[in-house]
């Protein structure tokens, strides 16, 4: 299936980490977060990218077209450097279409400029470009399938959140106190799986998990994919600190395809490792 990622926005939140780059390109290790999305997705046969692109977009442009394997790869350097044989490779299978979608366009106003690149596809895959999760796609996918009515699906994710929500009544009474993630509620974790009729209730200049989401609920027609496993997104500078944080200790649970055996055996009620990053892409909870 192509894979729709939106990569235009302007990252504000991380603008102090550098001003001279957008959110998708920032590292995490050797390589953008980008990147580190595309190879999950590329794991599981996904290889067909349709990049919505915005905020600086030649810096995206510039890194594909100048793309160096040996960043990440294994290889052999020999004839006092003329001839460089590479062990292992990332890309040389990946088709990558790249949209200008607008600089200040929301989710909903990207998927529908790419439109025609998704003509003839029953169902296709989107995410934001800054989620990084081990969420087992291919069952993700045949959870779906399973449910013919489904229009659209994301991960349902737990708040990483770390406050307390108070009902407060007349008077300033407070009649209960809960942590946020006692409330059985899950948050919009990306990882789209959608089917071609979202079109028909996506309309113009709507935000893709407002209007469009709310109505496919009334509708029965939208899912959760819930999911407790690893996930974490890059919001901000916080947030990609733990990241590297993590990569340089060696625990990547979202680099699947280095440990695909561990991850194949993985379904959606696994307990994994939970994300160290707070924050999520938007403030809505879906009931559990």
């Amino acid at each position: 299936m192509k894979v729709v990622l939106f990569c235009g926005g302007l990252g504000m939140r991380l603008r102090d980490y550098s001003e001279a780059i957008p959110k998708p390109m920032v590292p995490v290790g050797y390589r953008p977060i980008l990147w580190h999305v595309m190879r999950y997705y590329a794991h599981y046969g996904h290889k067909e990218f349709i990049l919505c692109l915005g905020y600086k977009a030649d810096v995206i442009k510039s890194y594909f077209l100048k793309y160096d394997e040996t960043v990440s790869n294994d290889f052999v350097l020999s004839e006092g450097g003329k001839k460089l044989q590479l062990l292992a490779s990332d890309i040389h299978d990946w088709k990558i279409t790249f949209v200008d979608t607008g600089l200040q366009s929301n989710i909903g106003a990207r998927l529908r400029a790419v439109r025609p690149f998704l003509d003839g596809e029953e169902m296709f895959l989107a995410n934001y470009a800054d989620g990084l999760s081990d969420l087992p796609l291919s069952a993700m996918v045949d959870y779906v399938r399973a449910r013919p009515e489904a229009v659209a699906c994301f991960a349902g994710v737990h708040p990483n959140q770390t406050f307390h929500l108070a009902r407060v009544e007349e008077g300033g009474r407070v009649s209960s106190i809960q942590h946020v993630r006692d409330l059985g509620m899950r948050t919009n974790g990306g990882f789209f799986v959608l089917r071609r009729e979202i079109f028909d209730w996506l309309r113009p200049g709507e935000e893709l998990v407002e209007e469009p989401f709310r109505r496919l609920a009334s509708a029965g027609k939208l899912l959760a994919y819930p999911y407790d496993g690893f996930w974490a997104c890059m919001d901000t500078f916080k947030d990609r600190q733990l990241l590297e944080d993590l990569y340089s200790l060696g625990r990547v649970p979202w680099e699947v395809w280095k440990h695909p055996s561990e991850q194949d055996q993985t379904d959606h009620s696994s307990q994994g490792a939970e994300a160290p990053a707070p924050g999520g892409h938007d403030a809505k909870a879906v009931a559990q």
